[in-house]
């Protein structure tokens, strides 16, 4: 019988152990190796010895799982958890789908929408200023007593004076309107922002999104023209062997190729990097596997210039922004002025305020004989008006006027601003997107006609009418044509949604 031990490790890349299992048993023979005999000598044992180098390697085996395992879960298991690639399928990201996603975690878009939310309520606590409110007094005041039904206090009716009733109080002032409106004002404000930070985002998603498309077709066009130059070095070489070119021909095809893998190296990387600037956008996980799915040069149309400048005036949030700017600073204005006009406040009260906590309170014949005994009613009610008329405060009235004006004649002039801007940056974005579309047109036409050229020079090499030179320009002239044409196709879908800033309509 023959027992050969072998160390049992653990492979943490792989995940799973090495060595286990791999017993080799043989009729009468047993392998081992010691410090007195040799590596491969064979001994030969009783059955007993058998027994006992058989029980040995077991209990090695055993041991060695046991120490492997924490918690009740091998490590070795959880090395294979750790390190096994998801099996998931990747996710379809489409470009509507990853704007989508983007909305849902960009911190910005997230905060305007908090201040959308937070500015929302705001009209709701101003409007209560405006509208009668009711609230419930409850009062016990005790003052020492004088030897009389009165206390020593006038202000107070009596030793003991109990008051519990509801108050009806309705405050009328011109500040409390535009302070209202101006809520309201800017709750729409609130929104515009909102929509100005979304918007700003569409344009980084959109661009990213076609620089991963971009690096994708450059990474694929790097692929292909690594093959050529392989394939043109062996060309080179074959013809060399057969005499028909210089040793020349292959030294430029053996630089093509070296520099066309260079390429790739670095084709890759972009890729992988714009990858994960479009994932930190889009998924909590930046390692989360995905495939684009869209083109966007091809799913994004340009719109004609007349309908650009329509959806410009009446959806541009910008413009929408300054405006609203302006109605709140006029509301501010009003509200600053309204403190010279004088203040008017109404309350009425019902309920209780005598000097006893009850809805009667007995008559005393001697001192009331007019009620003939019947009890005094102690539930009743009252109103109050009050009117207050500023008359001298420092000037301070003055001083916020004439900030609040100030600040008007900025709102305006910023208006007017976004007024001139709205149209400037109309003309540039439509002369961009207008010349992006054509620049891809062009570089489309251009990439058919580099392949074109590639393939005839090669032909031509191979007939011995063109030199090497010329075949490793057209391989050059190629790859660069196809890596225009992909940034052509970036600056194209870029350019839209630049200008879907402006219009709302990507």
């Amino acid at each position: 019988m023959t027992c050969v031990l072998f160390r049992v490790g653990v492979d943490v890349q792989a995940g799973s152990a090495v060595g286990v299992g791999r017993a080799h048993l043989k009729q009468n023979d047993v392998k081992m190796q010691d410090n007195n005999i040799e590596p491969g000598e064979t001994l030969n044992f009783s059955s007993a010895a058998k027994l006992a180098c058989i029980g040995m390697a077991m209990l090695f085996v055993a041991a060695t799982a046991s120490a492997q395992t924490v918690g009740g879960t091998s490590s070795v298991a959880a090395s294979a958890q750790l390190t096994m690639p998801s099996q998931q399928a990747p996710v379809q990201l489409t470009l509507a789908d990853a704007l989508r996603r983007a909305k849902a975690l960009d911190p910005a878009v997230r905060l305007a929408l908090m201040n959308e939310r937070t500015a929302a309520e705001k009209p709701t606590q101003t409007r209560a200023a405006n509208l009668p409110t009711v609230s419930y007094n409850s009062q016990y005041l005790y003052t020492e007593g004088n030897g009389t039904p009165s206390a020593r206090y006038i202000a107070n009716n009596g030793v003991h004076e109990y008051i519990a009733q509801l108050d009806v109080h309705q405050a009328l002032s011109l500040a409390n309107v535009a302070l209202y409106r101006q809520s309201v004002v800017a709750s729409a404000l609130a929104h515009d922002q909102t929509e100005i930070a979304q918007r700003g985002l569409t344009v980084a998603v959109v661009q990213n999104y076609a620089t991963a498309v971009a690096a994708q077709r450059k990474f694929d066009s790097l692929q292909q023209a690594l093959q050529v130059a392989r394939d043109f070095l062996n060309t080179t070489k074959e013809l060399e062997r057969g005499g028909e070119v210089a040793k020349a021909d292959v030294v430029k095809a053996q630089i093509q190729f070296d520099d066309s893998h260079v390429a790739l190296q670095d084709g890759q990387l972009a890729l992988e990097n714009a990858r994960v600037a479009l994932a930190l956008m889009v998924f909590p996980d930046v390692n989360q596997s995905y495939v684009v799915v869209d083109d966007p040069a091809q799913s994004l149309l340009l719109p004609s210039l007349d309908n650009a400048e329509a959806e410009a005036r009446q959806h541009n949030p910008a413009l929408d922004a300054a405006f609203r700017a302006v109605r709140m600073a006029s509301d501010a204005v009003t509200a600053a002025k309204a403190e010279y006009l004088p203040a008017m406040t109404l309350d009425y009260f019902y309920g209780i305020d005598a000097n006893r906590f009850a809805m009667e309170t007995p008559s005393n014949p001697r001192l009331d004989p007019e009620l003939h005994g019947r009890p005094i009613q102690n539930l009743g009610y009252s109103a109050l008006a009050s009117l207050t008329l500023p008359i001298w405060n420092w000037g301070a009235t003055h001083s916020r006027v004439k900030t609040a004006e100030e600040l008007k004649e900025q709102a305006v002039e910023d208006r007017e601003f976004a007024q001139r801007k709205l149209i400037a940056d109309l003309e540039r974005s439509y002369g961009e997107a207008k010349v992006a579309k054509s620049e891809m047109e062009i570089r489309q036409s251009s990439t058919a006609n580099a392949e074109e050229s590639l393939k005839l020079t090669l032909l031509q090499y191979k007939g011995g009418n063109a030199t090497a030179l010329e075949v490793v320009t057209a391989q050059d002239t190629l790859t660069l044509e196809r890596g225009a044409f992909a940034d052509a196709q970036t600056r194209y879908a870029t350019a839209l949604a630049n200008l879907a800033t402006l219009t709302g309509s990507l």
